[in-house]
């Protein structure tokens, strides 16, 4: 049975899995097809969280480094936006490209430590690919996102200790001069001072 272009898109958006199983049998299907906005079936199965979905086109080798127009891919807005399992599955089944970069020049680790998703953080981390201290357009690293960008709460704290663990360089500057302790004082975060000090 042949399917129409466009079939998986629609599918995937009324999260009907045992349609995009039906279509994926379907091998002549062009899998990384995309709307109007650059997505693919899988970067919208991200974005909707539907994780079942996102699975079955990952194991049929659905792109996850192929961006949309906002320069998103399956990868990077699962670090970004906390869909911690999908984040999880493509570390495990999929290859993702640690020189795709989003639209502000970051990689998964940025704005994961800056949104405060800390079980993200761990997942990249102990995967060990992706840069720990990558500077974006603004020169801001993950440790640096995690002091500046943030209220300095209890989960960002946590946040900057997994990255020191992890090595994160200290001394690195964004293009305004400020290094993450430089922040840390500017606002007055006792907590992270101490750890950032150590």
């Amino acid at each position: 049975m042949t399917h129409q272009s466009g079939e998986l898109l629609q599918a995937v958006e009324a999260n009907n899995l045992e349609k995009v199983q039906d279509i994926l049998k379907d091998t002549s299907y062009l899998i990384n097809e995309t709307n109007e906005k650059g997505e693919t079936p899988l970067l919208i199965a991200t974005h909707k969280n539907y994780i079942e979905i996102a699975k079955a086109l990952i194991n049929e080798g659905a792109d996850v480094n192929k961006q949309d127009v906002l320069q998103d891919s399956a990868y990077l807005y699962a670090g970004a936006q906390g869909k911690t399992e999908i984040l999880a599955y493509i570390i495990e089944n999929a290859k993702p490209d640690h020189q795709v970069y989003n639209r502000y020049g970051g990689n998964a680790l940025i704005p994961a430590a800056e949104k405060g998703h800390l079980p993200n953080v761990k997942l990249l981390l102990a995967d060990g690919n992706v840069d720990i201290n990558h500077q974006n357009n603004f020169g801001y690293t993950a440790l640096i996102e995690a002091v500046a960008l943030t209220d300095g709460s209890k989960v960002y704290q946590q946040i900057v200790q997994e990255l020191l663990v992890y090595n994160a360089n200290k001394e690195l500057r964004d293009d305004n001069g400020m290094t993450a302790l430089d922040y840390a004082k500017d606002r007055g975060y006792t907590e992270m001072i101490e750890l950032l000090e150590k």
